[in-house]
């Protein structure tokens, strides 16, 4: 299948469906030398958890992952790195009935379009389920990075048109949700009660901060850094979204209202997010993803069969209500993804030049 790999030099394929046996992931290119263990990717697969928070689906997956290969004595090798995530709690009996029934909002027509099979268990390839293997290989990449002292953090700035007015980065790290307002939270935890009761779903807004990314990482023209970061945040299969630093707000400013004037301390502000002509300037990288609400829902929807006849579907099944906060860790993952194979890039860059 194409479509399952990611990055050049820091390179990872993933593998495996929602009730298939299992997923995982093969990371390739990781240096030697790296610190590792199940402990390490555990801690970064337990917040991206089903049955982690009132949103969640109530599908309780251990996550626990097994290190197959690529790893020594608590350190990697330098060779492939498999990470397999078995499937313990996959229940497919609620989705057996509209098995030939195209879900609105789902990969189940366009799948079927492509390769005129698809698995109906629960999403199968398309299904969220496979970002665990994502956020097991982000693990390995955030490792790489904190030799360079670079830290991924997320926030969730809105969820169902609710907006955090104050930013507290210490109210978003003890937050179940990762909000940095604790007056939105109750807002928004209210709203979800009630949506849930409803049998719909909720959308939001994520912002990723990359601090201590030093200057002059990435690449000009057609492989910059914010691109591939925003093509990474994009591949996640929620996000309609990205922007960098002001984003769309720089549509609606001046010239002089959106460069970032520069001091000898440095930039005075941060509306390019952190990254100019493609290449990171060593200020905290900045980006936000709008997440589109969970398609599975329990409000009756018009839809057609395989054959085309016209139906109804309601979407039954253990669903999230809101892919944030589980969508969080996937961010950081596929931030960390990107910015160690960048690294890499220009490591190799250097080491290549001419004396």
């Amino acid at each position: 299948m194409a479509g399952s790999s990611f990055g050049k030099i820091f390179h990872i394929s993933t593998f495996g469906e929602s009730h298939g046996k299992a997923v995982g992931v093969v990371v390739q290119g990781c240096p030697p030398g790296i610190e590792m263990n199940e402990r390490i990717i555990q801690k970064a697969l337990d917040r991206r958890k089903p049955g982690a928070g009132p949103s969640s689906t109530s599908r309780q997956e251990p996550d626990i992952p097994e290190i197959m290969s690529g790893c020594f004595k608590g350190v990697t090798t330098g060779t492939p790195i498999m990470i397999l995530i078995r499937n313990r709690d996959a229940d497919s009996r609620a989705y057996e009935k509209n098995a030939a029934v195209f879900r609105p909002g789902h990969g189940d027509f366009s799948y079927q379009a492509k390769y005129g099979i698809r698995d109906w268990r629960g999403g199968g390839r398309a299904s969220a389920r496979e970002t665990a293997a994502r956020v097991a290989a982000g693990a390995v990449a955030a490792a790489f990075l904190d030799l360079y002292n670079i830290e991924i953090t997320t926030c969730t700035m809105a969820l169902g048109g609710i907006y955090a007015d104050h930013f507290d980065p210490v109210c978003a790290g003890n937050s179940w949700l990762e909000c940095p307002d604790p007056e939105a939270q109750k807002k928004i935890e209210k709203k979800i009660s009630q949506v849930k009761a409803e049998g719909d779903s909720l959308g939001g807004i994520v912002q990723i901060t990359a601090r201590n990314v030093p200057g002059g990482i990435g690449d000009p023209v057609f492989e910059k850094l914010d691109a591939d970061i925003a093509g990474a945040l994009m591949g996640i299969g929620a996000v309609k979204a990205v922007e960098i630093g002001s984003g769309c707000r720089a549509a609606l400013m001046t010239g002089f209202e959106n460069n970032d004037q520069i001091t000898e301390i440095g930039f005075e502000t941060n509306h390019s997010g952190g990254i100019l002509a493609g290449i990171s300037n060593g200020d905290d990288i900045v980006a936000k993803v709008h997440v589109k609400p969970i398609p599975s829902i329990l409000k009756e929807q018009k839809t057609i069969d395989e054959n085309k006849n016209e139906t109804v579907i309601s979407t039954k099944g253990r669903h999230d209500v809101s892919a944030i906060p589980r969508i969080n860790p996937v961010c950081r993952a596929m931030t960390a993804l990107v910015l160690a194979d960048h690294i890499l890039r220009q490591r190799a860059v250097k080491e290549n030049r001419h004396p």
